[in-house]
């Protein structure tokens, strides 16, 4: 497990009537804020702020389709060439991350072929690199030089 400390981010969070929305500064509008998109939310603005990951070669929220199922992953992290590179899988905290989880990763990889994976609920992190079909855990997040 990788820990990771969240620091203190300047969200951009607005209500509406009953409803609260947070701006994603990927796709570039306030979204629903959901206990799974607050902790989506966090690891974006950590891999931009403080892993140093570009903006711009930041995917969320796309549809893919997984043994003809149309499907959404949450985050995707591509490198110089476009190129999936990363693929992050986001849970709510109160959600264990589990064999479940990392099934639902690996059909997602089975379309994406990201030599890296992250699942993570916030307080569970964890991160593998992918390499020859052997998975390998990491202690750390990878660093994004491209």
């Amino acid at each position: 497990m990788i820990p990771i400390v969240f620091p203190q981010y300047d969200f951009k969070i607005k209500q509406l009537e009953h409803t609260r929305y947070i701006f994603d500064l990927i796709r570039k509008k306030y979204v629903l804020l959901t206990p799974e998109e607050w902790v989506r939310q966090h690891i974006l603005h950590y891999l931009i702020q403080e892993m140093a990951y570009p903006k711009g070669l930041i995917s969320v929220e796309k549809e893919i389709k997984v043994n003809q199922l149309k499907k959404r992953y949450d985050i995707v992290v591509f490198d110089g060439l476009q190129q999936p590179w990363m693929l992050i899988e986001c849970k709510s905290a109160d959600v264990p991350i589990s064999d479940k989880t990392l099934m639902q990763l690996m059909r997602y990889h089975q379309v994406l072929q990201c030599p890296f994976w992250m699942l993570t609920n916030g307080r569970q992190n964890y991160c593998a690199q992918v390499e020859s079909g052997q998975v390998k855990w990491l202690p750390d997040l990878p660093v994004h030089n491209f």
